[in-house]
C-alpha cells in the first residue's frame, strides 16, 4: 500500500486528506503512473495534478513525476503556499 496525503486547497478538493493506494499488483509504478490513477478516482483533481506548481514529496523528499514508488511509500501532493 501507499499512503497518499493532500494538503490545504486539494484536500478540499479531494474530499478527504489521506488515502491508500494497493500498488502490489505492479511491477513497479512512478509518482507520474500513481497521478493518473488519483486522477481516475477523484477526477476533481484532475486540473490540480496536472499544474507545475504542485509539489510532490515521495517519503518527505521532493519527487518528479519519474520517481518510482515501492509498497510502504508515502506520497504527498503540496499547492504552493505563501506566508507572512
Amino acid at each position: 500500500m501507499v499512503n497518499v496525503k493532500f494538503f490545504a486547497m486539494l484536500k478540499g478538493i479531494a474530499g478527504v486528506d489521506v488515502t491508500e493506494y494497493d500498488i502490489t499488483g505492479s511491477v513497479t509504478m512512478t509518482v507520474g503512473e500513481l497521478k493518473k490513477r488519483i486522477v481516475a478516482d477523484i477526477p476533481s483533481l484532475t486540473e490540480a495534478l496536472q499544474s507545475r506548481s504542485i509539489l510532490v514529496s515521495l517519503n518527505q523528499e521532493v519527487a518528479d513525476d519519474k520517481a518510482v514508488i515501492e509498497d510502504g511509500d508515502e506520497v504527498a501532493f503540496l499547492p504552493p503556499y505563501s506566508g507572512g
